[in-house]
């Protein structure tokens, strides 16, 4: 896989965490979200997208779309949401919460089938793995903020789809990858 490259200027990158930002606070409150429109028509292009969720360093919510098939501007409202009220491991955020919350924006290349484990980077790739009706993926920075080898990454993968650990051995197994943009 090559260096996925999507680059965003400091301003469009400060439009998307205040889209996610102005999203949740706009359910809290039971209103529309009134934002002027993207700095620029790249946010408009289609691309997967999670927002991740955090008070004191410590993951409150994160939710995504691997498949870019709407505008990024729509994907980031979306999943904002749904990591703020709808990811099962929290409760829904309170509104006392939303100024201490950290958000996380990451924007993914498209998934290709790995060819090569041996090829798989920590840090720089994100895994999906897809046993059957299971399916677990771990985002590029889980392996860096947790210092997992190639082995562990594939095993903690295997173990967020439900599957013994060392499922990405078997053949019957798909292993795949993308790259992120974080900020």
């Amino acid at each position: 896989m090559d260096n996925f490259v999507f680059e965003l200027s400091d301003e469009e990158k400060r439009y998307l965490k205040e889209l996610a930002y102005l999203s949740i606070k706009a359910r809290l409150e039971g209103q529309e979200i009134r934002l002027p429109g993207p700095p620029s028509e790249k946010l408009n292009e289609h691309f997967g997208a999670f927002v991740t969720l955090k008070m004191n360093g410590q993951l409150r919510g994160c939710i995504g779309h691997i498949v870019g098939d709407e505008p990024l501007t729509q994907t980031i409202i979306k999943m904002a949401r749904a990591a703020a009220f709808e990811d099962p491991r929290f409760p829904p955020l309170a509104r006392e919460e939303l100024d201490k919350v950290e958000i996380e924006i990451s924007i993914l290349s498209p998934l290709e089938k790995v060819t090569d484990i041996n090829k798989i980077v920590p840090g720089k790739h994100g895994l999906l793995i897809r046993k059957g009706y299971n399916s677990g993926l771990l985002l590029p920075q889980v392996a860096t903020e947790w210092g997992w080898d190639r082995e562990t990454f594939l095993a903690h993968t295997c173990q967020k789809a439900g599957l013994p650990l060392n499922c990405w051995q078997k053949r019957q197994t798909e292993i795949y990858w993308f790259q992120a943009v974080v900020f």
